[in-house]
């Protein structure tokens, strides 16, 4: 994205115009004080319909999800699913996905190396949502390959094959009881079939591509800061705050989703006309130099409350603290099982996935001993 050239750039104009290949023009939000604010402002709506250049959903849209929609729609969705991702809940997920974690490292082998996004990062939470929403093991690869295709299409062909193959399984879940989705589709107050579809779309895409991002990037991160590496082994209960620098300062999610203008509006300064698309990055305000010094900076023991990995508001990410256990269980074991664990190749070669909404290593390579 072009218009953003450094912090100052950041702090003098905090929203910019920009084009997004594929979607046209769009304002970015790269602050964090202004970022918050539209981030609140019910001006800025989900809801797509509210955009100048809505014509259609182009035709392979999954059902209708909290992403997408505004209060009270989203307020009755949200609702509905809130209280299985409680820090509460969550916690008593421990067991299992610290089980998940020793078995994928039980699996790896004692030396040489590895590729720890297909291996680790990428298996632990596509298991720990899948066991949630009655995935049979069988068709979770296939899930995620159809889940990888709509966030970051290759071709409209194939993310239309992909949404319809999506579709017929998420479809039948909802139909199995003792499941998430399926205690969901006969309990009360049960979404209609539309909307259902879209809380199980949503469910399986944000609860495991993001935290597969989370968990690479924290390795990534520690691998390539040898001294950050060394004091997180020498003070293990740091894992954690590793994971929250790692979301300050490599944000698995770069943006959020698309809001547009309800309604004119003035941004710090900046006139958004009735329809207008709007993109917060996150990643820039998370990096603001006004609230965390020397930005750039991997730190594990910066403490960045503040940040906006997780978003703000309204849509601030449900699954956070499942997002923040996995990520912290996933890094601290395999350190413990791999303290010589080391990059295989050179930080330059790695490939980023991309993407607008976002970021994520493509493969980690590591000498594992």
């Amino acid at each position: 994205m072009a218009g953003l050239r450094g912090p100052q750039e950041q702090l003098t104009h905090p929203v910019r115009r920009v084009h997004i290949p594929g979607s046209g023009e769009a304002w970015l939000v790269v602050s964090r004080e202004v970022a918050r604010a539209a981030l609140t402002d019910p001006r800025l709506r989900n809801d797509i319909r509210h955009s100048a250049s809505w014509r259609s959903d182009g035709g392979h849209a999954l059902g209708r999800n909290m992403l997408q929609s505004d209060p009270p729609q989203h307020t009755r969705l949200r609702k509905l699913v809130a209280g299985h991702f409680t820090p509460q809940r969550v916690a008593g997920l421990r067991p299992r996905v610290e089980e998940i974690a020793e078995e994928l490292i039980a699996v790896l082998p004692r030396r040489g190396t590895a590729d720890l996004v297909a291996r680790y990062a990428l298996p632990l939470p596509v298991t720990v949502i899948c066991d949630l929403l009655g995935v049979p093991v069988e068709d979770r690869t296939a899930f995620h390959a159809w889940s990888n295709e709509l966030v970051m299409p290759t071709s409209q062909e194939a993310a239309a094959a992909a949404a319809t193959a999506l579709t017929g399984c998420l479809t039948e879940l909802t139909g199995r009881e003792g499941t998430l989705l399926g205690d969901l589709a006969h309990g009360p107050d049960a979404p209609d079939s539309d909307e259902l579809l879209g809380m199980a779309f949503l469910l399986l895409v944000a609860g495991h591509e993001t935290t597969v991002n989370l968990i690479s990037a924290t390795l990534h991160n520690l691998l390539t800061h040898p001294e950050q590496h060394q004091l997180l082994r020498d003070t293990p209960d740091l894992t954690e705050a590793a994971v929250e620098e790692t979301l300050r300062h490599d944000a698995p999610v770069h943006t959020t989703a698309f809001r547009f203008a309800a309604e004119p509006l003035d941004l710090a300064g900046t006139s958004i006309a009735a329809g207008d698309a709007v993109l917060v990055s996150l990643a820039a305000a998370s990096r603001d130099p006004l609230y965390f010094p020397d930005p750039d900076r991997f730190d594990i023991t910066r403490r960045p409350q503040g940040h906006l990995g997780f978003g703000h508001g309204l849509h601030h990410c449900l699954g956070a603290p499942l997002a923040r256990l996995e990520a912290s269980v996933a890094v601290r074991l395999l350190l413990h099982h791999r303290p010589a664990l080391a990059l295989a190749t050179e930080p330059a070669e790695l490939t980023w996935r991309t993407s607008t909404l976002l970021r994520g290593l493509a493969a980690l390579p590591v000498r594992l001993g």
